[in-house]
């Protein structure tokens, strides 16, 4: 039977609404962070849905109570305004991510990503002496080395996984060598810090909540402390040896400040450059002319990494905490209410970006992956920029035919968005 022209109008309406299985009309009935919506990836159909009909989306945590909801904000613009107001949007108040109960408060409030000025610039600048532009542009030689050594040992076999072998190696040595931890324990903070931030995937965190509080935080604050130890009775130049050494208002930082700042970075250094480049390079070996064209002519890679940084930013969210009621594209939003800011959306705004969900190495954009500017502006830009192009440039240079090889796997986590696993194969020279 020949349908109405409202008939095929609706049909077509509820194909579009409903994306891997995922009924997306009715909007009020989803919650967000939901494990099932994560399971391969950030859920990108129901951003979009979001960004066009519900820009500012109410969301409950499930199996948490209800007062731990958040208002979910998808739209470049919107992010941008809350992340420049520090005074009504707080991230010192209830912390800075969804899911408060992952990390204590008191913990979250030690970092300077936990805090809001004055402390907060107070104590950023500690941090910002390790990470001028000459300190990083001072460390190119010593990164290159690095992804060279790594790169030169699996070059031979043809094959490997991108993420374990090549990705996680590189970046745990060279922010290991900004704080000073010997090359040897590389591999168990990077496994603390997976398991730290990896809270809801059962590889990265196999124990949930119970192994972060009994087992990780315990780690990490012991192998800190002996750590701060060695530095107190011989100081280095190295940024653990800095925050030792360090004073605000006239007062060394407390243990605790030193010890959280510490995570703070190795979790960072750890997380976000293996996760932009490993999507990177999958998207590039999805879309072989453009991994073409970079190994033709590596200048086009500086504007390749933006783009990277656009499509696969590291962490899905940050979050922050209303201080008065206030209201966001026209939503109310209530004092101590949860506002969580969607990098993995806004940087698919179709206000912001043409054809938004295709990956362009010729686009070269301006991003939110290391945050909406703001006070709250990653520390680490320059440095995570510096590694991917290198990265990028080493990479794309030895292995130009460089191909997937299996199913990629990604992290189950609306916190953390990368891959845990990038079977490769390429042609050895």
């Amino acid at each position: 039977m020949l349908k109405t022209p409202d008939e095929q109008a609706a049909e077509a309406s509820a194909q579009a609404s409903t994306t891997n299985g995922l009924d997306l009309s009715d909007l009020d009935a989803i919650d967000v962070p939901d494990r099932p919506h994560w399971e391969d990836g950030p859920p990108h159909a129901l951003f979009k849905e979001l960004r066009g009909r519900c820009p500012v989306h109410w969301s409950e945590i499930p199996e948490y109570p209800k007062e731990d909801g958040f208002w979910s904000v998808t739209k470049a613009a919107n992010v941008r305004e809350v992340s420049l107001d520090w005074e009504t949007y707080s991230s010192e108040r209830g912390g800075v991510t969804g899911l408060t109960h992952a990390v204590p408060l008191e913990l979250q409030q030690s970092m300077f990503i936990g805090m809001d000025p004055p402390k907060h610039d107070r104590l950023k600048m500690l941090f910002q002496r390790g990470f001028t532009p000459k300190r990083i542009a001072e460390h190119e030689d010593r990164i290159r080395a690095i992804v060279e050594k790594v790169v030169d040992g699996v070059a031979p076999r043809g094959e490997c996984d991108l993420v374990s072998e090549v990705a996680q190696p590189v970046v745990a040595r060279v922010i290991g060598s900004f704080m000073g931890i010997p090359e040897e324990d590389d591999l168990v903070w990077a496994t603390l810090m997976n398991s730290a931030l990896g809270l809801g995937d059962d590889d990265l965190n196999p124990g949930g909540l119970d192994q972060i509080l009994e087992q990780d935080i315990p780690e990490i604050f012991e192998r800190c402390r002996k750590m701060i130890e060695e530095r107190r009775e011989n100081p280095t130049d190295d940024l653990t040896s800095v925050l030792v050494h360090a004073e605000v208002d006239g007062e060394t930082l407390q243990e605790h400040e030193i010890v959280m700042g510490f995570f703070l970075l190795v979790a960072a250094g750890n997380d976000s450059t293996k996760a932009t480049y490993t999507s990177g390079m999958r998207a590039l070996m999805e879309h072989p002319e453009q991994m073409r064209q970079l190994a033709e002519d590596p200048s086009l890679i500086p504007g390749a990494v933006e783009e990277c940084l656009r499509m696969y930013p590291a962490f899905a969210h940050f979050r922050r905490t209303a201080t008065r009621d206030t209201e966001i594209a026209g939503q109310p939003v209530k004092e101590g209410e949860k506002v969580v800011m969607w990098y993995v959306s806004t940087n698919r705004d179709e206000d912001v970006y043409e054809d938004a969900d295709s990956f362009d190495v010729h686009r070269n954009p301006e991003h939110q992956a290391f945050g909406a500017g703001g006070r709250h502006f990653c520390l680490g830009a320059a440095l995570a920029r510096l590694e991917l192009r290198i990265l990028f440039e080493e990479t794309v240079r030895r292995f130009p035919d460089m191909r997937i090889d299996g199913e990629p796997q990604p992290a189950v986590s609306a916190f953390l968005n990368q891959l845990k696993t990038l079977p490769v194969r390429w042609t050895p020279a």
